[in-house]
């Protein structure tokens, strides 16, 4: 993940900046629960995931799933 690249390389977690799309709860709280310091900037929060984990918004022609 592009992230623990970041990481790896001694940028500070509270240095970077992950702007997403769209995102789940689930996926949210993933990213925070591993990364605390890193801030998230979301152009759109789903209900959720799905009993497959994706998300099956209007705005896209197939589903996004989730590797939890």
């Amino acid at each position: 993940m592009a992230v623990q690249v970041l990481l790896d390389h001694g940028v500070p977690e509270e240095r970077i900046l992950f702007l997403n799309l769209i995102a789940s709860p689930e996926g949210i709280a993933n990213f925070a629960e591993k990364y605390p310091k890193l801030r998230v900037v979301t152009a759109f929060v789903d209900q959720g995931l799905d009993e497959k984990k994706c998300v099956h918004e209007l705005i896209f022609e197939f589903p996004i799933c989730a590797n939890l």
